[in-house]
């Protein structure tokens, strides 16, 4: 499985800039004008892993086929969205629609891109938005309560929950806070993700930098760290420009020209990582002749449940799951050398998957 994430900010700042670099393509219209992109633009991408071609490579596998994640490239919003203002409802209705946000920051002075509020600062353009997502979440609890009203007279459980999380979240946001601080039991987690409620999802701030900043950062995004600290939250700094351009690169040309401008890798491997970490996402690989394949699931992810990616034939015939740890499969040169070290297991139903087990499932059809 992979994920949606919405690319959300301010107009101007960089986002269809990224989206192009991320999805290998110009299908996001970068322009100087604010709502050039009018609807939401969707690219899915393969997901970076060294590990990947190195068991393709032991395996001697034909095909190589990484895991994807979905980025959306979602209108710029600006102050009054809650209101409607600017493209401002269609904006709230996409960003609910995917499972983490992307938040964009403008931290690089260019004097021929306009910006909309006519200044520079990050942390101010974080709060216009937050403070719109709160607004929305505000207006929407209120009529979902109202809503709620003959239902729970009804005696109805679920309505019942639903009261009482929607009230939990009102006072948070009623006190300035983003419905993602309410604590919410493992109990309770299905009935919140189906709130939906904007500011409940996990936020990666996005530092922009210019190109000279790409490596370290400037002062604007260290106040964006602070920022996203203090939250705890994450972020990443990212040239949208220079990842643009390693976009258009052959794979040789693209690594001369990291190495040109100091940098050790791509910052679309750091914001993929920023964001599995955000959902608490990992991989594990199967491989074979025919193929070298990752998946993604979520940390905890029990074997059944991770056969059920590949297939539901697996998970509901599971037998048992054969795993050799990547490290291994790579010390001992594939599985048949793990086996010979004693680093070949079977695990049962009760088994939580590890990020980079190389795994095969037996299963009655």
């Amino acid at each position: 499985m992979g994920f949606r994430m919405g690319i959300v900010g301010l107009p101007n700042v960089g986002k269809s800039t990224l989206f192009n670099a991320l999805t290998r393509t110009a299908a996001a219209q970068a322009a100087n004008f604010p709502f050039c992109t009018i609807e939401p633009n969707v690219g899915d991408v393969a997901v970076p892993d060294a590990r990947l071609p190195r068991l393709a490579e032991i395996a001697k596998s034909r095909e190589v086929i990484p895991t994807r994640m979905t980025f959306v490239d979602i209108a710029g919003l600006v102050r009054g969205a809650s209101r409607g203002e600017g493209l401002g409802n269609q904006f709230l209705a996409n960003i609910r629609e995917v499972d983490a946000i992307a938040h964009v920051l403008r931290c690089f002075v260019d004097d021929d891109v306009t910006h909309v509020e006519g200044r520079i600062d990050p942390v101010a353009d974080a709060e216009t938005i937050e403070t719109e997502l709160m607004i929305a979440d505000m207006e929407s609890i209120e009529r979902r309560l109202a809503n709620l009203s003959r239902k729970l007279r009804g005696g109805d459980k679920e309505a019942v929950e639903q009261d009482r999380l929607l009230r939990r979240a009102l006072a948070v946001l009623e006190d300035g806070q983003p419905a993602r601080t309410v604590e919410v039991s493992e109990e309770e987690r299905k009935t919140w993700r189906m709130l939906q409620l904007l500011t409940s999802k996990p936020v990666l701030y996005v530092c922009n930098v210019e190109e000279a900043s790409a490596g370290s950062g400037n002062a604007q995004s260290a106040r964006v760290a602070e920022m996203a600290a203090a939250q705890g939250a994450a972020h990443v700094i990212i040239s949208a420009q220079i990842e643009e351009e390693i976009s258009q690169l052959s794979p040789d040309e693209a690594e001369m020209f990291l190495s040109e401008m100091g940098l050790e890798e791509p910052g679309l491997d750091r914001l993929i990582r920023a964001g599995y970490t955000l959902l608490g996402l990992h991989t594990y690989f199967t491989v074979g002749p025919k193929e070298a394949r990752a998946w993604t699931v979520p940390v905890g992810t029990l074997a059944p449940q991770a056969a059920g990616v590949i297939h539901g034939d697996f998970e509901r015939g599971f037998i048992r799951a054969e795993t050799v740890a990547y490290d291994d499969y790579i010390t001992c040169n594939g599985e048949a050398g793990a086996k010979e070290a004693g680093k070949f297991r079977v695990e049962g139903k009760t088994y939580e998957v590890r990020d980079g087990d190389v795994l095969h499932f037996l299963f009655n059809a």
